[in-house]
């Protein structure tokens, strides 16, 4: 792909996801309507899984191409499972289970005990649970990392669960699932792990987040004025913006060079920086920028809250920051001090985020 391939597919995101993300659409998700015509647009115009091959049901398109579209979706809030969909598919295509249309939510099972499945006869069954996940009661079908002989994804439909309703801080469906003997669509041996891939999209969604309290931080000061000037004048609100600055640039250079990392092979450690990064920016980010808006950022009407309410949920989504670190750290103390210089130098995180 070209950096005008690039530019064509952020500016369609943009048009898009503006017209699609509206105030009233957002609420109106908030409230457990779920936006069927904004997932059709979305899926007609093939940003539902771009990075699958089109004999899989995708776009023919790249991991760098989701991450052009997970960013956008994260800068306008955009409430619907995408990024849990790309994951879904992904881990059912590489099993060589056939990808069914419409949404998927995703078990990752971050920390917590998998459920287990077995062979019946000539059936697949399903007995356990997962708490939290995301968009599980809206999804037509669920993907769930589950435990047999080996780990193995499970394709199962939403009606073979019973379900507990909840919620993040932004809103968005989080759902307690349970399964009881319940027969599953297809399972087969894994080849990929559900909380690595969500890492990976939350750091995009994230980074896009960080990105429209960047952009609303600034317009706010420029605009506003006190003591006969606008707040941009004053050296400390320029030192917070200088800050807000510095962890979009770098939050988003993390995350595209894990996006980049998946299309050359093994992500793992690219992806666990940019959770890192990612997490650990959210609560800066969210914390300055109400302070940039004073009142005006705390209060409904305002378009602010859409941004830092989804950070400060995604950031513990799929593995927190300190998850992935205590991760990291494990991987790092394995391979020895004697690697971890060449484990730093040899990834072109940097010049893969420029490219």
């Amino acid at each position: 792909m070209t950096h005008d391939d690039d530019g064509i597919l952020r500016d369609s995101c943009e048009r898009l996801f503006a017209d699609l993300a509206t105030r009233d659409a957002i609420e109106a998700t908030e409230r457990g309507i779920w936006p069927e015509a904004m997932w059709d647009a979305v899926e007609q115009a093939g940003l539902a899984r771009p990075q699958l091959p089109e004999s899989e049901g995708g776009s023919g398109g790249t991991w760098r191409d989701a991450y052009t579209v997970l960013f956008a979706a994260g800068r306008h809030a955009l409430p619907l499972p995408l990024g849990e969909t790309m994951v879904g598919a992904w881990l059912l295509a590489r099993a060589g289970i056939d990808v069914p249309p419409g949404p998927l939510a995703v078990a990752a099972f971050t920390g917590a005990e998998p459920p287990r499945v077995s062979a019946s006869e000539s059936a697949w069954q399903l007995n356990g649970s997962a708490n939290g996940v995301p968009w599980g009661g809206v999804a037509p079908h669920c993907v769930a990392l589950a435990q047999g002989e080996s780990t193995m994804v499970v394709l199962v439909a939403r009606d073979q669960a019973a379900l507990s309703p909840g919620s993040n801080l932004a809103g968005e469906p989080r759902d307690t699932l349970a399964w009881q003997a319940a027969a599953a669509l297809a399972a087969a041996p894994s080849r990929g792990d559900a909380s690595e891939l969500g890492a990976l999209v939350r750091s995009a969604q994230m980074a896009g987040a960080i990105d429209r309290a960047l952009e609303l931080s600034v317009r706010y000061v420029l605009e506003r004025r006190q003591f006969g000037r606008p707040l941009a004048g004053f050296q400390s609100v320029q030192q917070a913006l200088a800050i807000l600055a510095g962890h979009g640039a770098t939050t988003a250079m993390a995350a595209k060079a894990a996006f980049r990392a998946m299309d050359r092979g093994d992500a793992s450690f690219e992806i666990a920086a940019a959770k890192i990064l990612c997490g650990e920016a959210a609560g800066v980010v969210a914390n300055l920028a109400h302070q940039a808006h004073g009142a005006m950022g705390f209060t409904r009407e305002y378009p602010l809250h859409y941004s830092t309410r989804r950070l400060w949920s995604w950031r513990a989504e799929f593995g927190s920051d300190s998850h992935w670190a205590a991760w990291l750290g494990r991987r790092v103390a394995a391979r020895g001090g004697e690697a971890l210089w060449s484990d730093l130098t040899s990834r072109d995180c940097v010049a893969a985020a420029g490219a």
